[in-house]
């Protein structure tokens, strides 16, 4: 029986919500859908290629406090507000993060929680 395991980060708020930020159970680190909000729970400043930047960093964090990294993601699941205008943007940092070689990943549009949200990712990796 494998152990379920919260995992947080000092690197990355919380949002209050009723749900863990990432949670390890054996080899595998699932972590929540991650969006680019500040410490105020507003969204930050900027357009898809600084919310983008945001969010990834949000996910490494937390992957390196379950003791895995960004090279480790098996999936990831991309929620964009506006895909047709940010599609090219988003998908110009997700490249600086993931190859070719990267993992698995769905892009759709969705309408995300907040006002002047962008993007959100979650992401589904393994231990090394």
């Amino acid at each position: 029986m494998s152990t379920r395991q919260v995992i947080t980060s000092p690197k990355v708020a919380t949002t209050g919500l009723p749900y863990a930020p990432a949670v390890r159970v054996g080899d595998l680190v699932f972590v929540s859908g991650q969006v680019a909000l500040g410490p105020d729970g507003k969204a930050v400043e900027g357009d898809i290629t600084a919310q983008t930047e945001f969010v990834i960093a949000r996910i490494a964090g937390l992957l390196e406090a379950a003791g895995t990294s960004l090279a480790n993601a098996v999936e990831n699941i991309c929620f964009l507000s506006d895909v047709r205008r940010d599609f090219a943007a988003f998908n110009a940092v997700y490249g600086k993060h993931f190859d070719t070689n990267g993992p698995t990943r769905t892009t759709v549009q969705a309408v995300l929680p907040r006002d002047g949200l962008l993007v959100e990712i979650r992401t589904i990796a393994a231990m090394p």
